[in-house]
């Protein structure tokens, strides 16, 4: 990384440069905008970034915008295993599906019905692949570097002053000037908080316990997990462990160090046997906490990721709404900074995503209230297990976890506006998303169109025709950057509808 200084003035300065600061980084970066990244860490990669502490699920709408930029082509560990966890607590004769769960309850793959999945095409992409923060942030900071996004470590904010038409930000003994300055910088945001936001939401119920250990009698546990009236235990893969002890966040907020003693009692409280840890290696804790700000957007300040919004790690969803985060913000940003749109765009980023947050949110609210260890969790945690048994729980819940139900509210005719596009395979082979590298605006229709070809002759828009066998009854679709679809038709575009949708709904004109 690069660790020089500069007293350049930027466009954005990003706080944080973990993967939501790096991916927001790289689209920025697309646009030619000028970026900062300050990352208050060394550069060297924590083992809390490693496998197996390390390991994070991508769903759908992440991984459609990884391979949309090219980013997904250069991860490899997806391609290595595909079930790293084995789900707990499986019914008599149940196998773990490897989908993904609902409070540790797993989805039973052979009920879904995709068909539900309107949008869903042959050609598209998983719904579900796994990678690591090594992985993902060697390549983010690989493509960030190739675009010319700057990059300090050993740098954390410590505080700004703003004016009007600057934010000036204060970093130890060094002073950086720009237009905007985006926290990303995790859940203790510096940003956030000299910012003014409020982080609203609710307490924890349990501490989390991620660790590597040595166990002297490893045949009194059996790999999987189990959740009962003490907690929660797992052990997913050999002498990796994870518990979740209901104290109400009681030793997580104690800020003490996790010992071999401390997490020795924890386990024989939750599995209820006398098993011995010989030796700890690494320990982490965590708690089920869930917070979102009430703005994501003050002024020239603004938030994305865990400085927006944190909750407990349950299904894996903290990753993948922090990419959305910088996927919407990332265009929207680059239109104000090159003054394609005002600044009343950025409330679009906090109206689109904010209800996205909200409900991951809850989601993991929900799956705390049936873990926890008392009859009627237990009652609610059963009647659960026999929704999800069926074809559309499966469904309903295969698709919250997999994000293939994410839509914002752009309004619009056709159903399919506020979707991710769905992947069309084009006549030359291809599909959509091989076509969106450059994030550019696109319009793709189905049959030729001068009027609609006319509009797409600029650097910040291009015209796609091509034939395919599925158009959803449409002659002609609009794709923002961030692979949203805008805006659609079934007539022939009336060129003058579709500017005014456009400039009403998405604040740009071209």
């Amino acid at each position: 990384m690069i660790n020089t200084q500069s007293d350049h003035t930027y466009d954005v300065i990003i706080a944080g440069g973990g993967p939501v600061g790096l991916f927001l980084a790289c689209e920025l970066a697309l646009a030619k905008c000028s970026v900062l990244v300050l990352e208050k860490n060394s550069g060297s990669c924590s083992v809390l970034k490693q496998l197996p502490f390390g390991l994070r699920g991508l769903n759908s709408v992440s991984i459609e915008a990884l391979y949309r930029r090219g980013l997904l082509q250069q991860m490899e560990l997806h391609k290595q295993f595909k079930t790293p966890h084995i789900n707990s607590n499986p019914k008599p004769g149940e196998k773990a599906s490897g989908l993904g769960h609902f409070a540790r309850i797993p989805i039973n793959r052979a009920k879904i019905d995709a068909s539900q999945w309107k949008y869903r095409l042959t050609d598209a992409l998983d719904t579900s692949l796994f990678t690591s923060m090594e992985e993902i942030e060697t390549v983010l900071l690989k493509r960030a570097t190739e675009l010319g996004v700057e990059i300090m470590n050993g740098l954390h904010i410590t505080g700004f002053t703003k004016n009007p038409e600057m934010i000036i930000v204060q970093a130890g003994e060094t002073t950086f000037t720009s237009q905007w300055l985006v926290g990303c910088d995790g859940s203790r945001s510096i940003v956030r908080k000299a910012a003014g936001i409020e982080f609203a939401g609710t307490e924890p119920e349990f501490t989390g316990y991620s660790a590597k250990v040595d166990i002297a009698d490893p045949e009194k546990l059996h790999t999987g997990g189990i959740t009962n009236e003490k907690g929660m235990y797992l052990l997913s893969q050999k002498d990796y462990l994870i518990m979740q002890d209901f104290d109400g966040g009681a030793f997580h907020n104690s800020n003490q160090p996790v010992t071999r003693e401390h997490l020795q009692a924890v386990l024989r409280k939750i599995y209820d046997a006398d098993v011995t840890i010989n030796k700890l290696h690494t320990a982490t804790t965590w708690t089920d906490r869930a917070r979102q700000a009430t703005t994501y957007r003050k002024g020239r300040v603004l938030l994305a990721g865990d400085a927006a919004h944190i909750h407990a790690p349950l299904g894996g969803q903290g990753l993948n709404l922090g990419i959305g985060d910088g996927m919407n913000l990332g265009w929207k940003l680059a239109a104000v900074i090159n003054g394609h749109a005002s600044d009343e765009l950025l409330n679009t980023y906090f109206k689109e995503r904010y209800p996205i947050g909200a409900k991951v949110l809850d989601w993991s609210r929900a799956q705390v209230a049936i873990m926890k260890p008392d009859p009627s969790s237990r009652a609610i945690n059963a009647i659960i297990r026999d929704l999800m048994d069926t074809s559309d729980g499966a469904t309903y819940f295969a698709g919250r976890i997999s994000g293939v139900n994410t839509r914002y509210d752009l309004g619009g005719d056709h159903s399919l506006v506020g979707y991710s596009v769905p992947a069309f395979k084009l006549s030359d082979g291809t599909t959509i998303n091989d076509k969106m590298a450059d994030a550019l605006w696109t319009i793709l229709a189905f049959e030729h169109n001068d009027a609609l070809k006319s509009i797409a002759d600029n650097e910040r828009m291009k015209y796609i025709e091509s034939t395919t066998t599925e158009t959803f009854g449409l002659k002609a679709l609009l794709i923002r950057p961030d692979g949203f679809v805008a805006w659609s038709t079934n007539k022939n575009a009336d060129v003058d509808v579709f500017k005014r949708v456009l400039s009403s709904n998405q604040l740009i004109s071209f």
